[in-house]
């Protein structure tokens, strides 16, 4: 009897801790400085991170064809252009 109990105690303490830590967004720490030419051609698409919930970064975070994903920072004009060519050539696609 004692086990059982102790082992009840265990397994509702093991799912409150895991239910506490919440989940972790998928968010951008940094960003990086130089992108190779081939790495820009390859860009599919591109979503904007906000500054809100768990994400304390703003940023533009690129996906590559093969499905990796990088951050860059907004305010940079190599950014600026490369959104404006992932918008043109979604357009001439669609």
């Amino acid at each position: 009897m004692r086990f059982s109990a102790f082992f009840c105690l265990l397994l509702l303490a093991c799912l409150y801790l895991s239910l506490a830590q919440g989940s972790y967004e998928n968010c951008c720490l940094r960003y990086v400085d130089i992108v190779k030419r081939s790495t820009k051609r390859n860009v599919i698409t591109y979503r904007i991170q906000q500054t809100d919930g768990g994400c304390n970064v703003p940023a533009i975070v690129f996906t590559l064809r093969r499905g990796t994903a990088f951050c860059a920072d907004p305010n940079q004009r190599w950014v600026k252009l490369l959104m404006k060519r992932v918008d043109k050539r979604k357009a001439l696609t669609s």
